[in-house]
């Protein structure tokens, strides 16, 4: 779930950067484009106060006033070129130049400077260029009207360079985008923290969820961290729990109850049976068939209170040496193979360690094994492998028999199930199902599959590392 709620917050978090990035960024630019053009009319100002009296052309004889002015105007209009690079000039209404510099440079015939000096000719300061931004080159034009009696005699205009503004802008840029890049940091810090706040008591929630339906009914749920309605639902959870262990547990000591009230009714009632089957002739079949009915009974009653055992039961885990473990078993058993007339034999390495109970793991192989020797036909092999898996140690028994269908591999191993095509095969169906309880105590699994090319194949997988 975190895979999934991480990024759709984090693409929620960028999106709002962003948003609010992009008109800061469109912000600055503008201010700094602004402060240049401020500073441009305040030199302006000034270039127009020394112009507004200078109204001679330069081809006639200026007054002695007006030319005081009109060097003064020049030399601040040469000095200003040198020191900022910015091309500046006074000029008539008909555009030929009082004084300007660099020499010769004339007011554009046509773009920015060109609008600028138009709307100067009407007494109005020009409008605010065009923005300029970092990846454009080119120059800032601005232009401001020189007053004389309420009369526009003459236009100031400036054209300045506007690489100094563009990398102000463009380091502006950066340190929006340095706190930008430092805000989705923290604000990835802060997202992974509140899923991992948030998403705690699911995990929790799972894990104890997954062990109780893997038989660990001990499991349930701390309801201190994440948010009230989390908390509110370990809180449910762990009463749900408790009321399911009571009801299994009121299940198993009445099965247990049962099963051992009725071994001894049924034990007198086979014995009572035995003696009268001495009063009657020998081979009587009505009585063999009672004592066989008799006798499976009590088997069924037994593997019931050994069920309700290996549910109640807690496993003694130790490290055990899982392959030591199957070879023995298969040894054990080759006897009754080989009066079956079937290959029994073992395949894996010398040793592989894993935490088991050693009691309960030879439990379910001998149930294991005792099912696959059961179906197998003569002439057909059954094989017994250990091998490493990663952090498990896996124990495969497959046998030649059979085997079982899709439908049937579903319900393998579910109580008293049996399959119809082997109805004539002895047993109770409960042989299997104590097994998955004998291992799932201990942490440890059973699946079954279809062997290759024919048969069944049953797996066990033991941890090799300790449940917490």
């Amino acid at each position: 779930m975190r895979t999934r709620l991480l990024p759709l917050l984090i693409v929620l978090l960028a999106g709002v950067l962003l948003a609010l990035g992009f008109p800061l960024a469109a912000s600055l630019a503008a201010a700094e484009q602004e402060r240049v053009v401020v500073d441009r009319i305040d030199d302006m100002a000034r270039f127009a106060a020394l112009a507004q009296f200078v109204t001679a052309r330069p081809e006639a004889r200026v007054p002695e006033d007006e030319g005081g002015r009109l060097v003064t105007l020049r030399a601040e209009l040469n000095r200003y070129h040198d020191l900022y690079g910015i091309r500046s000039g006074v000029y008539y209404r008909d555009r030929s130049a009082m004084a300007q510099a660099p020499d010769g440079w004339s007011v554009p015939g046509q773009g920015e400077g060109d609008e600028a000096f138009r709307e100067a000719l009407a007494g109005r300061r020009s409008h605010d260029p065009q923005q300029v931004w970092p990846w454009q080159r080119g120059r800032l034009a601005v232009a401001s009207p020189v007053v004389r009696d309420g009369d526009v005699v003459a236009v100031v205009v400036t054209e300045s360079p506007t690489g100094q503004m563009r990398s102000a802008i463009l380091h502006g840029w950066l340190l929006i985008g340095a706190g930008e890049s430092a805000a989705m940091l923290v604000a990835v810090g802060a997202a992974f923290r509140l899923t991992g706040w948030v998403l705690r008591p699911v995990r929790i929630l799972d894990a104890a969820t997954h062990d109780i339906a893997t038989g660990r009914m001990k499991s349930r749920v701390a309801a201190g961290s994440g948010p009230p309605e989390l908390r509110r639902l370990a809180r449910s959870f762990n009463e749900m729990a408790d009321n399911v262990e009571d009801v299994l547990e009121q299940q198993r000591a009445f099965v247990a109850d049962a099963s051992h009230q009725l071994r001894n009714p049924l034990s007198a009632l086979l014995l009572r049976i035995e003696l009268l089957a001495l009063e009657l002739p020998d081979g009587n079949e009505e009585i063999r068939s009672v004592q066989t009915e008799g006798k499976r009974l009590a088997h069924v009653l037994d593997d019931l209170l050994d069920l309700a055992l290996a549910e109640h039961a807690a496993a003694d885990l130790k490290l055990t040496d899982v392959a030591e473990v199957a070879e023995e078993r298969v040894g054990a058993w080759r006897p009754v193979a080989d009066r079956e007339r079937v290959t029994l034999t073992y395949e894996g390495p010398a040793g592989a360690t894993a935490w088991a109970d050693p009691v309960a793991l030879s439990s379910a192989l001998d149930a294991v094994v005792d099912n696959a020797l059961k179906f197998t036909p003569e002439g057909e092999a059954v094989r017994v492998g250990v091998e490493h898996d990663g952090d498990t140690v896996r124990i495969a028994v497959a046998d030649g028999g059979p085997g079982l269908t899709e439908e049937e591999l579903a319900r393998v191993g579910d109580r008293f199930w049996r399959s119809g095509r082997h109805q004539n095969v002895s047993g109770s169906g409960l042989g299997l199902s104590i097994t998955r309880a004998l291992l799932a105590a201990g942490g440890a699994s059973i699946a079954y599959a279809g062997n290759e090319p024919k048969g069944l194949r049953v797996t066990i997988t033991v941890p090799r590392t300790p449940r917490s």
